[in-house]
C-alpha cells in the first residue's frame, strides 16, 4: 500500500517545514546520532560502474562520502522534500560531483528507480529514513522490489533502544517524537520476511545497545 497523492504531497510538505532551517545544520548536528551510516558504507561494495541508490536522500551527505569512498560507481538519490534537495545539490556540486550524482524527487513509498535515473540500482540504501515515512513498510517493499531482484538494500535506522538505560531511553524517545522520528520496532520483523524467499539472505545486527539497527538484504 502507497500513499495516495494527497497523503503524499502533506508528507512532503511536512518535510519541508521540519527542515526549512535545520537542513543548513543538519549534517553537522546528526554526525553525533545518526550512528552506523559510515559503517554501512564501509560494507556496502558496489561492483564497479554500478549504481548506489539512496532513498530519502536529505542534503545529500551519505551520496558525497560513498561517491568518494567508491569512484568507479554513479549515485542516484531522490527526497520528498524539496528544501533537502536543494541542500543536497548544493553540497552535491561544492563537493566537484555533480558530474557522478543525480538527484531527483521521489516519493519512498511508490517509485522506479529505472524511472526515475534511467536504470535499476545496484545497491539501494535507507539511511535514518524509515523512522520517519508514516507508511514506512511501503518504502521498504519498494526498495525491495526494483528491477530483477539482483541488488542488495542496506538499512540503517533507530532501534528500539532495548538494552539502553531506562530514563536515558525514554528521553531519546520524546526528543525524536519532536522531529516526527518514530523507530521501526517491526523492522528486523520485516527484513526477515523478506529474506524468507529463495536466493535472499539477510544480515541484522542491533548497534549500540539497540539504539540502532542495521541490515543488509541480499536479494540476488
Amino acid at each position: 500500500m502507497s500513499m495516495s497523492s494527497g497523503a503524499e504531497g502533506s508528507h512532503g510538505a511536512l518535510m519541508d517545514a521540519v527542515y526549512r532551517r535545520q537542513r543548513h545544520i543538519y549534517d553537522i548536528t546528526r554526525k553525533y546520532y545518526l550512528l552506523g551510516r559510515d559503517r554501512l558504507i564501509r560494507e556496502l561494495a558496489p561492483p564497479p560502474g554500478g549504481l548506489v541508490l539512496e532513498v530519502a536522500c536529505g542534503t545529500g551527505r551519505n551520496l558525497i562520502k560513498v561517491a568518494r569512498t567508491y569512484p568507479d560507481c554513479r549515485l542516484a538519490g531522490f527526497d520528498i522534500s524539496a528544501e533537502m534537495l536543494e541542500t543536497a545539490r548544493a553540497n552535491i556540486a561544492r563537493a566537484g560531483l555533480s558530474d557522478r550524482i543525480t538527484v531527483a524527487e521521489g516519493d519512498a513509498t511508490n517509485f522506479q528507480c529505472a524511472s526515475l535515473f534511467g536504470r535499476d540500482a545496484d545497491r539501494i540504501i535507507l539511511s535514518y529514513c524509515l523512522s520517519m515515512i508514516p507508511d514506512w513498510e511501503a518504502a521498504l517493499h519498494s526498495s525491495i522490489h526494483q528491477g530483477e531482484g539482483r541488488h542488495s538494500v542496506h538499512v540503517v535506522d533507530f532501534g528500539a533502544g532495548s538494552g539502553l538505560p531506562g530514563s536515558f531511553n525514554r528521553g531519546l524517545q520524546a526528543w525524536l517524537a519532536k522531529f516526527h522520528v518514530s523507530p521501526r520496532a517491526d523492522l528486523h520483523e520485516a527484513l526477515e520476511s523478506a529474506a524468507a524467499k529463495p536466493g535472499r539472505s539477510l544480515d541484522y545486527t542491533a548497534l549500540y545497545r539497540d539504539y540502532a539497527q542495521y541490515g543488509v538484504l541480499r536479494l540476488s
